[in-house]
């Protein structure tokens, strides 16, 4: 299992995201009681010892009354490719999804079988957002994560309830982007690693966003509109590799790190502010 969520329906149910490419659903109790399949996507999934699989899923907001979701995986047919698609529940049961109702938004074909996504997320603003990673072995060899031309690297930002000429869905008209020479218009941020998990804050809407260091630093970003965070120049406050040269100013650091002595793989959180934990 990689992911838990709800659907915001009323209904009080959660779904888990296993990465060989099953969604599961049971009641949210006490006692789990019956586990369904939600959506089998084993027969088009790639998943691996290494990192592929099936990563993530976010509900419409108004899921209730649209019954469509998201989720990113890796295909396991032909190319490997990393896969943004929407995906509809069933008008008879609302515990199965229809996998003949696939509607893919996003393809991105990855150089290899790391860092190649994680998140999907509808912000406070009703937008999706998306995390992909550098897609690399070690070093960022391709230095995807300061090419802006791809969608590597990047939180993406879109609208999934309109689509645009050659597109399956929009660009929003206030991303940073979107008139920028030389940037993918879906770009929201930019210079990230591997960015597996992000969240938005429910009280001030900020992204959280944790990024998978590779060397020796551990990452907390919290993410702005346009914003460089610095891979494969930087990892957390340093200049990347160590002993390199290289200009901090340029880009917008971390609000925290931790090194390899404390842990390893940065998986992400949430904001609390709640009495139960200290």
């Amino acid at each position: 299992a990689v992911h838990l969520t709800h659907a915001g329906d009323g209904q009080d149910r959660l779904f888990v995201v296993e990465r060989n490419g099953v969604i599961r659903v049971f009641a949210n109790g006490d006692e789990t009681g019956q586990v369904a399949n939600f959506l089998d996507l084993r027969d088009r999934v790639r998943s691996s010892p290494q990192e592929a699989g099936l990563f993530s899923m976010a509900f419409h907001p108004r899921y209730a009354q649209n019954g469509l979701f998201y989720i990113a995986y890796i295909s396991g047919r032909g190319e490997f490719l990393s896969r943004i698609s929407e995906f509809r529940v069933s008008p008879d049961n609302p515990d199965r999804a229809l996998p003949s109702s696939e509607r893919v938004l996003i393809e991105l074909e990855q150089p290899h079988e790391s860092h190649n996504g994680g998140q999907v997320a509808f912000g406070p603003d009703g937008m999706l957002y998306i995390s992909f990673g550098d897609g690399q072995d070690p070093n960022d060899p391709f230095a995807h994560g300061q090419n802006p031309a791809t969608l590597f690297s990047t939180i993406l930002r879109i609208d999934v309830d309109r689509q645009e000429p050659g597109l399956a869905y929009a660009i929003p008209p206030d991303n940073p982007f979107i008139d920028r020479e030389g940037f993918r218009a879906e770009i929201w941020a930019w210079g990230l690693r591997n960015p597996w998990r992000f969240s938005f804050d429910r009280l001030t809407g900020e992204l959280w966003l944790g990024d998978v260091g590779q060397s020796s630093w551990e990452e907390i970003n919290l993410i702005k509109r346009g914003d460089n965070y610095g891979w494969s120049q930087m990892e957390g406050f340093h200049c990347f590799p160590p002993g390199a040269d290289c200009d901090p100013d340029e880009f917008e650091l971390p609000v925290f790190e931790y090194d390899h002595r404390q842990g390893y793989s940065i998986t992400g959180g949430f904001a609390y502010r709640g009495p139960r934990l200290p």
